[in-house]
Formats: structure tokens, C-alpha cells, sequence
């Protein structure tokens, strides 16, 4: 089957001598897999087009389990996500994070405009670890890990949160902390930030200005979490852990 799609280049492979299988994640089908012929030699008519994080039109043909890319137009080259160590760095771990966390051939067209837009916010300054998590909840929303942020999650009360329970899965009041020994002590920016995560559209966010250890205790909470719920290894988180680390 013939197929013309908008798509992100969300992973890219070296595949024989001169090619380049390529993953693209787009709107309609969600995610495919494509062989780019070629695309490693110097003169390859689609050599900047097979780049990680390029939104491009792409034309292949699909037959089995990989396409066979005829032509390729760049729409966007987010060329300067992949010129700067911090930007490629998050930018790396949300196209990890979509390609392990989404089905082959997964139709998602608002997921597709949240990593554009998540990508858009990252060249426009916006904080970086904010637009991470707020991708990172729009996948856990998707993949139905979804926290519950209301009210708490043993007796329903919607009183006052004090702290959020990994394994329970949400938040717990007073009255329910100790039901959970691990359960991690929350403030109420916090609690108010995890929120605004659940609703809104990274193509909305603006400049939020977070107090350090607002941001140390969400990515805290969050990475727990994932870790716990979703259970995935990703290369690209190591990497910015060990950034953070020696603060590269």
C-alpha cells in the first residue's frame, strides 16, 4: 500500500552499508517503520530528511512489516534541537518515550501535536523539565497510568492533600497518609502543578517560573511513578540523569 503521511522522526538507525531504517510517528497511523535507501551516503536525496526530530511529509510504500520510502519533503527541521546538548538530550528521551510507549500503526493525532508542540516550547525557552513532564503525563494519560490528583485515592475525601502514594496511585489526606509509609510528602504547588499537567495543552503553555525545589520534587514524584506503572528502561533518561548529575 502507497501512503503519503505528515510524520516526526522519532528514531533513526544505521541498516546495512548505506541505508537507514528510520521510525516516524505521525497523525494518522501513528508510528511506522521505514527503510530510507541510501540515506548515509553523501549525495542521498534524503539525507537531511531521515534526521531524528524532522517533521517532514514522507511517501512510501508499505507491503510487510517495513516501507520502503520513495520521497520525503522537511516541513520542520528542528535542526537546532539536535546543535545543543540539553535541548537534543530532552528532546531524545520524548521520542524514546513515544516510540516505547505507543503501538505500531497507532493512530494518535492529538499525542502527535503535543510532542510538535513539546518540541516548539523546548526551542522557545520554555523550562525544560516542565515541558518533559508535561509529556510525560499526556503519555502516562494515554497509556492508562493516569494518577488520581483529585481526591484521595483510599477514601475519596477531597480535603486537603498532604502527600502522593506511588503504589496507590494517587494523592492521600491527613487522614490516610500513614496508610502508605513510602507515600512521598507533597506541597500544594506541587500537587497544583501534576495538575496542570493533566490539563493543559503544551501548544498553551507559557513561562512558568518553578522554585527549584518545587522541580526537584516533581520530578521526583513522576519518575517514581513511571518507573513503578509503566516499568521502561529508557537510554535517553540515563542520560539526562547523568547530566544532572555532573551538571553537564
Amino acid at each position: 500500500m502507497q501512503y503519503r503521511l505528515q510524520g516526526i522522526v522519532i528514531r533513526s538507525m544505521d541498516y546495512g552499508e548505506g541505508n537507514k531504517i528510520i521510525t516516524l510517528f505521525t497523525r494518522e497511523q501513528g508510528k511506522m517503520s521505514i527503510v530510507a535507501r541510501g540515506a548515509k551516503k553523501v549525495k542521498s536525496r534524503f539525507g537531511s530528511t531521515v534526521q531524528l526530530f524532522t517533521l517532514g511529509d514522507f511517501s512510501f510504500f508499505k507491503s510487510g512489516q517495513l516501507g520502503t520510502l520513495n520521497h520525503a519533503e522537511i516541513v520542520e527541521a528542528f535542526h537546532k534541537l539536535r546543535e545543543d546538548l540539553h535541548l537534543a538530550a530532552n528532546a531524545s528521551y520524548l521520542a524514546e518515550l513515544t516510540d516505547r510507549m505507543l503501538g505500531d500503526q497507532e493512530g494518535q493525532p492529538y499525542l502527535f501535536e503535543q510532542l510538535k508542540g513539546s518540541f516548539h516550547a523546548l526551542l522557545e525557552g520554555k523550562d525544560m523539565q516542565i515541558v518533559v513532564h508535561l509529556y510525560e503525563m499526556k503519555m502516562m494519560m494515554h497509556a492508562g497510568y493516569m494518577p488520581e490528583l483529585e481526591q484521595c485515592v483510599i477514601c475519596g475525601s477531597k480535603g486537603e492533600a498532604v502527600s502522593f502514594s506511588v503504589g496507590l496511585g494517587g494523592i492521600l489526606c491527613e487522614t490516610c497518609r500513614l496508610r502508605d509509609p513510602q507515600a512521598i510528602a507533597l506541597t500544594p504547588g506541587a500537587l497544583k502543578l501534576l495538575r496542570i499537567f493533566v490539563q493543559t495543552d503544551v501548544r498553551r503553555l507559557g513561562q512558568i517560573d518553578v522554585k527549584p525545589q518545587t522541580k526537584a520534587l516533581l520530578k521526583q514524584i513522576l519518575r517514581a511513578y513511571f518507573d513503578t506503572h509503566a516499568g521502561l528502561r529508557l537510554k535517553s533518561r540515563d542520560f539526562l540523569d547523568q547530566m544532572d548529575r555532573y551538571e553537564i
